[in-house]
Protein backbone atom coordinates (compact mmCIF):
# COMPACT_ATOMS: atom_id res chain seq x y z
CA UNK A 1 0.00 0.00 0.00
CA UNK A 2 1.60 3.66 -1.28
CA UNK A 3 0.96 6.78 0.87
CA UNK A 4 -1.74 8.72 -1.29
CA UNK A 5 -0.10 12.11 -0.23
CA UNK A 6 3.31 11.46 -1.51
CA UNK A 7 5.08 12.67 -4.63
CA UNK A 8 7.13 9.55 -5.14
CA UNK A 9 3.78 7.18 -5.45
CA UNK A 10 4.19 7.08 -9.05
CA UNK A 11 7.68 6.89 -9.20
CA UNK A 12 9.68 3.78 -10.72
CA UNK A 13 13.24 3.26 -9.89
CA UNK A 14 15.19 0.31 -11.50
CA UNK A 15 17.59 -0.97 -9.25
CA UNK A 16 21.08 -2.53 -10.34
CA UNK A 17 22.56 -2.50 -7.20
CA UNK A 18 23.79 -5.44 -4.32
CA UNK A 19 24.10 -5.88 -1.11
CA UNK A 20 23.90 -2.60 1.19
CA UNK A 21 24.07 0.89 -0.39
CA UNK A 22 21.93 0.87 -3.41
CA UNK A 23 19.30 -1.66 -1.91
CA UNK A 24 18.92 0.16 1.31
CA UNK A 25 18.32 3.55 -0.90
CA UNK A 26 15.68 2.18 -2.76
CA UNK A 27 14.42 0.51 -0.09
CA UNK A 28 13.62 4.45 2.07
CA UNK A 29 12.21 5.37 -1.28
CA UNK A 30 9.90 2.33 -1.79
CA UNK A 31 8.38 3.04 2.29
CA UNK A 32 7.94 5.97 0.78
CA UNK A 33 6.21 5.35 -1.94
CA UNK A 34 8.23 4.34 -5.05
CA UNK A 35 8.20 0.86 -7.50
CA UNK A 36 11.01 -0.62 -7.00
CA UNK A 37 12.36 -3.26 -9.91
CA UNK A 38 15.45 -5.05 -8.60
CA UNK A 39 17.01 -6.26 -11.90
CA UNK A 40 19.50 -9.27 -10.36
CA UNK A 41 22.18 -11.71 -12.08
CA UNK A 42 20.04 -14.73 -13.36
CA UNK A 43 21.46 -17.54 -11.26
CA UNK A 44 23.03 -16.39 -8.20
CA UNK A 45 21.03 -13.15 -7.53
CA UNK A 46 21.88 -10.59 -5.23
CA UNK A 47 25.19 -11.31 -3.02
CA UNK A 48 22.68 -10.38 -0.25
CA UNK A 49 20.73 -13.60 -0.90
CA UNK A 50 24.02 -15.56 0.09
CA UNK A 51 24.04 -13.61 3.18
CA UNK A 52 20.79 -15.35 4.96
CA UNK A 53 17.07 -14.60 4.23
CA UNK A 54 16.90 -12.20 6.82
CA UNK A 55 19.23 -9.93 5.45
CA UNK A 56 18.21 -9.77 2.08
CA UNK A 57 14.54 -9.09 3.21
CA UNK A 58 15.50 -6.22 5.17
CA UNK A 59 17.41 -4.38 2.15
CA UNK A 60 14.45 -6.12 -0.32
CA UNK A 61 10.87 -6.84 0.81
CA UNK A 62 8.21 -5.00 -0.89
CA UNK A 63 10.56 -4.79 -3.99
CA UNK A 64 9.86 -7.17 -7.79
CA UNK A 65 12.80 -9.08 -8.84
CA UNK A 66 13.61 -10.09 -12.75
CA UNK A 67 16.73 -11.69 -14.12
CA UNK A 68 18.42 -10.24 -16.86
CA UNK A 69 21.75 -11.28 -18.37
CA UNK A 70 22.94 -7.85 -19.16
CA UNK A 71 25.74 -9.55 -21.33
CA UNK A 72 23.17 -10.94 -23.51
CA UNK A 73 21.66 -9.43 -25.89
CA UNK A 74 17.77 -10.61 -24.93
CA UNK A 75 18.93 -9.41 -21.35
CA UNK A 76 20.42 -5.83 -22.12
CA UNK A 77 16.93 -5.57 -24.22
CA UNK A 78 14.66 -6.24 -21.57
CA UNK A 79 16.43 -3.93 -19.53
CA UNK A 80 16.38 -0.98 -22.09
CA UNK A 81 12.32 -1.30 -22.03
CA UNK A 82 12.79 -1.19 -18.24
CA UNK A 83 14.59 2.19 -18.38
CA UNK A 84 12.25 3.68 -21.21
CA UNK A 85 9.64 3.93 -18.25
CA UNK A 86 11.94 4.61 -15.12
CA UNK A 87 12.46 7.37 -13.35
CA UNK A 88 15.85 6.29 -12.28
CA UNK A 89 18.53 3.58 -12.62
CA UNK A 90 20.49 2.91 -9.23
CA UNK A 91 23.80 0.91 -9.85
CA UNK A 92 26.67 -0.15 -7.51
CA UNK A 93 29.01 -1.48 -10.14
CA UNK A 94 33.15 -0.32 -10.62
CA UNK A 95 33.51 2.92 -12.44
CA UNK A 96 33.30 1.98 -16.01
CA UNK A 97 31.15 -1.25 -15.91
CA UNK A 98 28.41 0.32 -17.24
CA UNK A 99 30.07 1.87 -19.70
CA UNK A 100 31.57 -1.01 -20.89
CA UNK A 101 28.12 -2.42 -21.43
CA UNK A 102 26.78 0.20 -23.39
CA UNK A 103 24.87 1.37 -20.03
CA UNK A 104 26.30 4.35 -18.93
CA UNK A 105 24.17 7.42 -18.42
CA UNK A 106 24.98 9.01 -22.00
CA UNK A 107 23.99 5.80 -23.66
CA UNK A 108 20.45 5.50 -21.73
CA UNK A 109 19.80 8.92 -21.77
CA UNK A 110 19.20 8.23 -25.89
CA UNK A 111 16.25 6.31 -24.71
CA UNK A 112 15.09 8.18 -22.20
CA UNK A 113 15.98 11.83 -21.29
CA UNK A 114 14.81 12.39 -18.27
CA UNK A 115 15.95 9.81 -16.48
CA UNK A 116 18.37 10.01 -13.37
CA UNK A 117 21.55 7.29 -13.18
CA UNK A 118 22.71 7.10 -9.44
CA UNK A 119 25.86 5.50 -9.37
CA UNK A 120 27.14 4.29 -6.11
CA UNK A 121 30.64 3.18 -5.64
CA UNK A 122 33.49 3.51 -3.38
CA UNK A 123 35.86 6.26 -3.76
CA UNK A 124 33.45 7.78 -6.61
CA UNK A 125 33.50 7.85 -10.83
CA UNK A 126 36.90 9.65 -10.70
CA UNK A 127 40.45 9.93 -8.55
CA UNK A 128 43.09 8.02 -7.68
CA UNK A 129 41.21 5.30 -5.99
CA UNK A 130 38.14 5.20 -8.00
CA UNK A 131 39.08 1.65 -8.83
CA UNK A 132 40.18 0.38 -5.88
CA UNK A 133 38.42 -2.70 -4.24
CA UNK A 134 36.90 -1.78 -0.57
CA UNK A 135 33.98 -2.17 1.77
CA UNK A 136 32.69 -0.29 4.85
CA UNK A 137 35.69 -0.72 6.48
CA UNK A 138 37.98 0.71 4.15
CA UNK A 139 35.55 3.90 3.13
CA UNK A 140 36.06 4.63 7.34
CA UNK A 141 39.55 4.04 7.18
CA UNK A 142 39.78 6.41 4.49
CA UNK A 143 37.91 8.63 5.27
CA UNK A 144 39.67 9.71 8.63
CA UNK A 145 36.76 7.50 10.97
CA UNK A 146 39.13 6.84 13.90
CA UNK A 147 41.57 10.31 13.46
CA UNK A 148 39.17 11.85 15.69
CA UNK A 149 39.96 11.55 19.38
CA UNK A 150 36.65 10.92 21.75
CA UNK A 151 37.85 8.96 24.88
CA UNK A 152 40.54 9.36 27.14
CA UNK A 153 41.54 5.84 26.83
CA UNK A 154 41.07 5.66 23.27
CA UNK A 155 41.36 2.85 20.94
CA UNK A 156 40.99 1.83 17.40
CA UNK A 157 37.41 -0.15 17.46
CA UNK A 158 35.35 -1.84 14.83
CA UNK A 159 32.07 -0.45 14.12
CA UNK A 160 29.01 -3.05 15.20
CA UNK A 161 27.23 -1.66 11.87
CA UNK A 162 28.36 -0.46 8.58
CA UNK A 163 28.68 2.74 8.83
CA UNK A 164 29.30 4.09 5.80
CA UNK A 165 27.24 2.21 3.40
CA UNK A 166 24.43 3.63 5.23
CA UNK A 167 25.89 7.15 5.27
CA UNK A 168 26.03 6.94 1.56
CA UNK A 169 22.65 5.13 1.24
CA UNK A 170 21.21 7.93 2.96
CA UNK A 171 22.80 10.55 0.73
CA UNK A 172 21.39 9.04 -2.40
CA UNK A 173 18.37 8.19 -1.22
CA UNK A 174 17.85 12.44 -0.79
CA UNK A 175 19.96 13.16 -3.89
CA UNK A 176 17.54 10.49 -6.14
CA UNK A 177 14.42 12.25 -4.40
CA UNK A 178 15.61 15.47 -5.25
CA UNK A 179 16.74 14.96 -8.84
CA UNK A 180 13.59 12.99 -9.68
CA UNK A 181 10.88 15.11 -8.79
CA UNK A 182 13.63 18.17 -11.07
CA UNK A 183 13.48 15.70 -13.66
CA UNK A 184 9.94 15.42 -13.86
CA UNK A 185 9.18 19.36 -13.52
CA UNK A 186 12.69 19.87 -16.06
CA UNK A 187 12.29 17.30 -18.74
CA UNK A 188 16.07 16.81 -17.90
CA UNK A 189 17.98 13.92 -15.99
CA UNK A 190 21.12 14.02 -14.70
CA UNK A 191 23.87 11.27 -13.52
CA UNK A 192 24.14 10.77 -9.50
CA UNK A 193 27.87 10.36 -8.38
CA UNK A 194 27.94 9.02 -4.73
CA UNK A 195 31.11 8.11 -3.37
CA UNK A 196 30.92 6.53 -0.47
CA UNK A 197 34.08 7.35 1.02
CA UNK A 198 32.51 11.01 0.22
CA UNK A 199 29.46 10.50 2.66
CA UNK A 200 32.20 9.12 5.29
CA UNK A 201 34.39 12.48 4.60
CA UNK A 202 30.82 14.61 4.37
CA UNK A 203 30.60 13.46 8.89
CA UNK A 204 34.34 13.32 9.42
CA UNK A 205 36.16 15.93 8.12
CA UNK A 206 35.23 19.01 10.11
CA UNK A 207 36.38 17.20 12.95
CA UNK A 208 39.17 15.80 11.27
CA UNK A 209 40.15 19.21 10.26
CA UNK A 210 40.32 20.01 13.92
CA UNK A 211 41.76 17.24 15.03
CA UNK A 212 44.94 18.09 13.25
CA UNK A 213 45.60 20.88 16.23
CA UNK A 214 46.27 17.67 18.95
CA UNK A 215 48.24 14.48 16.68
CA UNK A 216 50.62 14.94 19.25
CA UNK A 217 48.85 15.04 22.56
CA UNK A 218 45.00 14.13 21.13
CA UNK A 219 44.17 14.26 24.90
CA UNK A 220 43.83 17.72 24.82
CA UNK A 221 41.09 17.57 22.31
CA UNK A 222 38.09 19.50 23.45
CA UNK A 223 36.29 16.51 22.10
CA UNK A 224 37.54 14.22 24.56
CA UNK A 225 35.46 14.43 27.45
CA UNK A 226 35.88 12.89 30.51
CA UNK A 227 32.53 12.45 31.45
CA UNK A 228 30.96 11.58 28.48
CA UNK A 229 31.94 7.77 27.64
CA UNK A 230 31.08 3.98 28.35
CA UNK A 231 31.72 2.49 31.64
CA UNK A 232 31.88 -0.77 33.40
CA UNK A 233 29.35 -1.73 36.26
CA UNK A 234 29.99 -4.41 38.85
CA UNK A 235 28.61 -6.95 37.10
CA UNK A 236 30.13 -6.60 34.25
CA UNK A 237 27.90 -4.40 31.82
CA UNK A 238 28.39 -1.33 30.42
CA UNK A 239 26.66 2.42 30.90
CA UNK A 240 26.73 5.26 28.74
CA UNK A 241 27.30 8.56 30.25
CA UNK A 242 26.35 11.53 28.28
CA UNK A 243 27.54 14.47 29.94
CA UNK A 244 27.97 17.51 27.73
CA UNK A 245 26.16 20.60 29.71
CA UNK A 246 27.69 21.05 33.07
CA UNK A 247 24.03 21.50 34.34
CA UNK A 248 24.08 17.80 34.14
CA UNK A 249 27.59 17.34 36.22
CA UNK A 250 25.95 19.12 38.94
CA UNK A 251 23.35 16.77 39.18
CA UNK A 252 25.18 13.52 39.10
CA UNK A 253 27.06 15.56 42.38
CA UNK A 254 23.68 15.95 43.90
CA UNK A 255 23.25 12.37 43.09
CA UNK A 256 26.31 10.75 44.08
CA UNK A 257 28.11 13.34 45.59
CA UNK A 258 27.10 11.54 49.47
CA UNK A 259 28.17 8.28 49.01
CA UNK A 260 31.37 9.39 46.61
CA UNK A 261 32.53 13.18 48.04
CA UNK A 262 35.53 13.08 45.63
CA UNK A 263 32.43 14.13 43.18
CA UNK A 264 32.45 17.21 45.41
CA UNK A 265 35.88 18.98 44.65
CA UNK A 266 35.17 21.93 43.48
CA UNK A 267 38.00 21.72 41.16
CA UNK A 268 35.67 19.52 38.96
CA UNK A 269 32.70 21.73 39.33
CA UNK A 270 33.20 23.93 36.47
CA UNK A 271 34.16 22.06 32.74
CA UNK A 272 37.29 23.73 32.64
CA UNK A 273 38.22 22.37 35.63
CA UNK A 274 37.47 18.66 34.36
CA UNK A 275 39.02 19.32 30.86
CA UNK A 276 42.29 19.75 32.86
CA UNK A 277 42.27 16.88 34.96
CA UNK A 278 40.49 14.24 32.61
CA UNK A 279 42.61 11.26 33.33
CA UNK A 280 41.42 11.78 37.28
CA UNK A 281 37.92 12.72 36.14
CA UNK A 282 38.00 9.61 33.83
CA UNK A 283 39.51 7.21 36.14
CA UNK A 284 37.35 8.67 39.25
CA UNK A 285 34.10 7.56 36.85
CA UNK A 286 35.40 4.20 36.15
CA UNK A 287 35.72 3.56 39.87
CA UNK A 288 32.42 4.55 41.07
CA UNK A 289 30.01 2.73 38.27
CA UNK A 290 32.11 -0.53 38.94
CA UNK A 291 30.74 -0.30 42.75
CA UNK A 292 27.06 -1.21 41.75
CA UNK A 293 25.45 -3.20 39.35
CA UNK A 294 23.58 -1.72 35.96
CA UNK A 295 19.86 -2.50 37.84
CA UNK A 296 21.68 -0.41 40.82
CA UNK A 297 23.03 2.34 39.24
CA UNK A 298 19.66 3.07 37.31
CA UNK A 299 17.73 2.68 40.23
CA UNK A 300 20.02 5.16 41.97
CA UNK A 301 20.07 7.91 38.87
CA UNK A 302 16.68 7.68 37.63
CA UNK A 303 15.05 10.50 39.49
CA UNK A 304 17.71 12.52 38.26
CA UNK A 305 18.14 14.47 35.23
CA UNK A 306 21.16 12.97 33.83
CA UNK A 307 22.03 11.55 30.74
CA UNK A 308 22.62 8.15 31.34
CA UNK A 309 21.67 4.98 29.62
CA UNK A 310 22.24 1.19 29.52
CA UNK A 311 23.64 -0.64 26.89
CA UNK A 312 21.22 -3.00 26.06
CA UNK A 313 21.89 -6.21 24.44
CA UNK A 314 19.81 -7.55 21.29
CA UNK A 315 17.21 -9.20 23.17
CA UNK A 316 16.63 -6.16 25.82
CA UNK A 317 16.70 -3.92 22.77
CA UNK A 318 13.33 -5.63 21.05
CA UNK A 319 11.62 -5.76 24.75
CA UNK A 320 12.12 -1.67 25.58
CA UNK A 321 9.24 -0.28 26.46
CA UNK A 322 10.25 2.79 24.40
CA UNK A 323 11.25 1.19 21.23
CA UNK A 324 7.82 -0.56 21.28
CA UNK A 325 5.81 2.37 21.68
CA UNK A 326 7.21 4.25 18.79
CA UNK A 327 6.72 1.06 16.49
CA UNK A 328 9.75 1.31 14.40
CA UNK A 329 9.53 -2.52 14.50
CA UNK A 330 7.49 -4.58 13.15
CA UNK A 331 7.18 -8.53 13.66
CA UNK A 332 6.20 -10.32 10.35
CA UNK A 333 5.89 -13.95 9.81
CA UNK A 334 4.91 -15.42 13.37
CA UNK A 335 8.00 -13.78 15.00
CA UNK A 336 10.75 -15.08 12.62
CA UNK A 337 11.64 -12.22 11.59
CA UNK A 338 11.13 -8.24 11.72
CA UNK A 339 10.90 -5.20 9.04
CA UNK A 340 11.59 -1.33 10.36
CA UNK A 341 9.55 0.82 9.33
CA UNK A 342 10.43 4.15 7.25
CA UNK A 343 12.10 6.16 10.95
CA UNK A 344 10.20 9.71 10.16
CA UNK A 345 6.57 9.91 11.29
CA UNK A 346 4.67 11.70 9.15
CA UNK A 347 1.39 13.58 9.63
CA UNK A 348 -0.51 12.35 7.15
CA UNK A 349 0.51 8.64 7.87
CA UNK A 350 2.51 6.42 5.95
CA UNK A 351 1.26 2.97 5.68
CA UNK A 352 3.16 -0.71 5.77
CA UNK A 353 4.35 -1.55 2.52
CA UNK A 354 4.26 -4.68 0.89
CA UNK A 355 6.11 -7.70 3.21
CA UNK A 356 6.51 -9.64 0.99
CA UNK A 357 10.41 -10.89 -0.30
CA UNK A 358 11.03 -11.01 -4.09
CA UNK A 359 12.02 -14.44 -5.52
CA UNK A 360 15.01 -14.62 -8.18
CA UNK A 361 13.02 -13.72 -11.31
CA UNK A 362 9.63 -13.43 -9.86
CA UNK A 363 8.36 -10.96 -11.62
CA UNK A 364 9.38 -11.13 -15.02
CA UNK A 365 7.40 -10.88 -18.22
Amino acid sequence: MKPDWSCLKDVKIVDLSQLLPGPHATTLLMQLGADVVKVEPPGSGDSARQLGPAVFAQLNRGKRSVALDLKDAAGKAAFLDLVRNADAVVEGFRPGVMQRLGLDYAALAQINPRFVMCSISGFGQDGPYAQQAGHDLNYLALGGFWSIPVQVHDKVARPRVRVADYAASSHAALALAVAIMSARQSGRGQHLDVSIHDCVMAWTAPAAWAAREYMEQPLESPGVMPENDIFETRDGRHLALGILENKFWMNLRDALGADFPALMDERLAARAGRQQRKREVNTLLAKIFLTRTLAEWLDTLGPFDLPVSPLLDANELFCDPHVRARGMVRDIAAGKTIAMRFPVKFSQGLPDGDDSVPRLGEHEG
